[in-house]
């Protein structure tokens, strides 16, 4: 936040030196109630002292006296501290609900300042799934940024389905079927399919499944998404659609681990075909039940509709129509 309103300032200071003195001197008062907000929020979001102070270059003894006296100065507790963790009270999670918007407001108008000049620049926050971002960088992520030197762009990983609003982001990258229907929505990638496939190892000691149905004999590598659910694996049978809950002793919240798993032997995994295309290929996975196995629309970048893009934005949405037809 220091450093945003620093930039603001100098904008204007060149222009109208009058303003700049009264806006120079309110800001002086407020900024170490701006810097302790700052603080907060990188708290919040990282869920730790000490991982906020090495992103903010701050002890983590300056980060607690921060956060008491924007706690005084406001008349309530914001954070639930432990040994071990830190957690937001229910006011702390208003606040850094209604910061990050207003941090990006802030980046926005800045970048706008910095556009005039006809110079694209400031921040896209993205939240994607490894994939995505994969295929971001495939869609020429790279080279949008060689072009607008001054765009920085942020990739969050996260397997979960974010909230744009709440988590600050601009945009996101997931399956099309995964997205709300609310959100402008770009396609990325061609079809997708989910694939069974195991290892010649494993299939070597188990007779392979011919019917879906089958999959109930076998040891299957299951999946916990981030809501706690253990996934269910769906087919198709000539329109009919065939629901199983796999059996098995492996579970994992990652897809990687899970094709790791199936690679090394240790059951059937069920995932979208670009986690396991190059390992059939090479031998190392045999695809099964490929005549049951759905298709669906694959990756597509999305977005808010009712926001107000900064430059820097639409040309990267400008960017994605036209590098993928």
């Amino acid at each position: 936040m220091r450093q945003f309103i620093n930039i603001i300032i100098s904008e204007i200071n060149h222009n109208n030196m009058g303003l700049y003195e009264q806006l120079n001197e309110k800001f002086s008062l407020m900024r170490p109630f701006l810097d302790d907000l700052t603080i907060f929020l990188a708290i919040a979001e990282h869920g730790s002292f000490r991982r906020a102070a090495v992103l903010l270059d701050l002890s983590p003894s300056a980060l607690s006296h921060a956060m008491r006296a924007l706690e005084s100065r406001l008349g309530t507790r914001l954070l639930n501290r432990t040994t071990r963790s830190v957690g937001l009270t229910e006011a702390g999670a208003r606040l850094a609900e209604r910061l990050r918007p207003a941090l990006n407001s802030v980046e926005n108008a800045i970048a706008e300042l910095r556009d005039d000049a006809d110079q694209l620049s400031g921040q896209i926050r993205i939240t994607a799934a490894e994939y995505g971002a994969v295929l971001l960088l495939e869609r020429g992520l790279s080279e949008f940024q060689a072009r607008h030197l001054l765009v920085q762009v942020e990739l969050v990983i996260d397997s979960a389905l974010v909230d744009l609003a709440a988590g600050g982001f601009d945009a996101g990258v997931r399956f099309r079927d995964d997205v709300p229907p609310d959100m402008v929505a770009i396609p990325i990638s061609k079809k997708s399919s989910l694939v069974a496939a195991a290892a010649p190892a494993y299939l070597a000691n188990h007779p392979p499944p011919r019917l879906p149905a089958d999959l109930l004999q076998h040891r299957c590598i299951r999946q916990r998404f981030a809501n706690g659910r253990i996934y269910r694996w769906d087919f198709e049978d000539r329109g009919r659609s065939i629901t199983i809950d796999p059996p098995g002793t492996l579970t994992s919240n990652s897809l990687a681990t899970i094709v790791a798993a199936a690679v090394r032997g240790a059951g059937i995994c069920y995932v979208p075909i670009h986690h396991v295309a190059a390992k059939i290929e090479s031998g190392q996975l045999v695809r099964l039940l490929e005549e049951y196995s759905p298709t669906f629309d694959g990756h597509c970048f999305y977005y808010l509709p009712s926001r107000h893009p900064t430059r820097a934005f639409s040309a990267f949405i400008e960017h994605l129509r036209t590098s993928f037809v």
